[in-house]
């Protein structure tokens, strides 16, 4: 048991950037991503993979930032069939790390850091980034061709709601009655 807590914190370690002393200007960093890398996050989502991650790392005085460029295959079940299947992803996501007084996150591409942090570990923005570029719905590539396309393409042009020319809108009803609903609201425009 020890020495596979050990190794997942070897893992998790490749991923640490010590930022303690660089000068202000680009580093660049490269990894390849295995199992090894989903099976050490807590997440149901991946359980297998093979990437390979560029990250440029711009250094300022006031500021990092984390230019990303992932590109790879995860390995996830189809939500149909529940077959396996690969799912091809080629991404890119920026991450931009301000310096300040507390650790706080503004947005998901901004973040404020203690100015007294020396490492910053960024196995949790490329776990996001690949995430966040994997589709909504996990189809097999054999079920989309069989279905003709992109299924979102044939939702999407379905109308499910109107409210151009609907008669609730008009207080008066055709036969030149008012609305029971709209005749309180009439009552307070009166006051």
């Amino acid at each position: 048991m020890q020495s596979f807590l050990q190794n997942d914190v070897k893992e998790q370690s490749r991923y640490n950037l010590d930022i303690y002393g660089l000068e202000d200007k680009s580093y660049e960093f490269y990894y390849e991503l295995g199992s090894e890398f989903f099976e050490q996050m807590s997440q149901e989502l991946i359980q297998k993979g093979d990437f390979k991650v560029h990250l440029v790392l711009d250094k300022s005085t006031t500021m990092i930032q984390l230019r990303f460029i992932i590109r790879g295959t995860a390995e996830l079940t189809c939500d149909r069939s529940l077959e396996v299947f690969e799912e091809p992803v080629d991404t890119e996501g920026k991450i931009i790390l301000k310096f300040g007084d507390h650790d706080e996150e503004l947005t998901e591409e901004i973040a404020i850091i203690n100015r007294n942090r020396t490492r910053i570990n960024v196995a949790g923005y490329i776990f996001e980034l690949i995430a966040l570029a994997l589709p909504m719905k996990k189809i097999h590539p054999d079920l989309r061709q069989q279905s003709g396309g992109n299924e979102d393409e044939t939702d999407s042009e379905t109308l499910v709601y109107s409210s151009e020319g609907s008669k609730s809108e008009d207080p008066e009803t055709e036969d030149g009655r008012v609305d029971p609903r709209w005749e309180a609201l009439n009552k307070l425009k009166q006051k």
